[in-house]
């Protein structure tokens, strides 16, 4: 069975009020695939999630928040429950993005932690694992990706309902990409390993992203590599080439 093409928006802490309601008018007047088996899913901050479900009106297109805690309610000030973003309407949550992994100080077992939470309340989970730039220069990218992904495998076993996203840390926003070739070689290295963990069959149907600075112009080199099943997308996706990304698949 061919893996579910992806593509994700993460709107990072950017937007406001009407920015994203014209983000979502845009993709709802958008001509968008409707039969090439594709799933597009959006994160805006937390304090649009429920704006954002509200106005789309294609109901492929699904909410995300872009990090949950590993409570379902407490005293934990500033933090957003699982509970609280699938109340608010959201199916998806972003865990492990490199920026609360280095600016947050938020450990592996942390991050898996929160992902088994947020799975047994009933989300999805966008898993993000990634190399920083001196990592790859020495080597470590696979070191680094299979360690991460390693603190989840310990607390989850079934990954149906998580999307990994590959994101070259060194990649995010300074508008440099791995190649295709680079790409597809580091996703089929992640998915071997995951055969190794989880077993051939899961790992087949278990949807690796790429995450590193795709745009409008680079997205379609990306389409001919069989482990890269779609992207994760930052910056691009509060401008209008975010549909355009979402487009070529056609």
């Amino acid at each position: 069975m061919a893996r579910k093409f992806f593509v994700g928006g993460n709107f990072k802490m950017n937007g406001s009020r009407a920015s994203i309601k014209k983000i979502v008018e845009d993709l709802n007047d958008a001509d968008l695939p409707s039969d090439v088996g594709m799933e597009v899913v959006i994160a805006p901050p937390a304090l649009y999630i429920h704006c954002a479900k509200e106005l789309l009106k294609n109901p492929e297109i699904k909410v995300s928040a872009q990090n949950a805690f590993p409570k379902p309610s407490g005293a934990y000030t500033g933090e957003i429950a699982a509970p609280q973003i699938k109340d608010a309407g959201a199916d998806w949550v972003i865990l492990g993005h490199s920026e609360r992994r280095t600016i947050n100080k938020e450990s592996d077992d942390f991050v898996a932690e929160k992902t088994a939470h947020a799975l047994e309340n009933g989300l999805g989970v966008i898993l993000c694992i990634g190399e920083l730039l001196e990592e790859r220069d020495t080597g470590m990218t696979l070191v680094v990706c299979n360690r991460q992904l390693d603190a989840v495998i310990d607390k989850v076993k079934d990954w149906s309902n998580i999307v990994i996203a590959y994101e070259p840390v060194w990649a995010i926003g300074t508008g440099l990409a791995a190649t295709p070739e680079d790409a597809q070689s580091t996703h089929s290295e992640i998915r071997h390993y995951l055969a190794e963990k989880l077993g051939e069959d899961q790992a087949s149907k278990i949807r690796i992203l790429y995450g590193g600075s795709v745009n409008g112009k680079n997205a379609k080199s990306f389409n001919a590599c069989p482990d890269i099943d779609g992207y994760l997308v930052g910056g691009a996706s509060l401008k209008p080439e975010f549909i355009e990304i979402i487009k070529s698949r056609e």
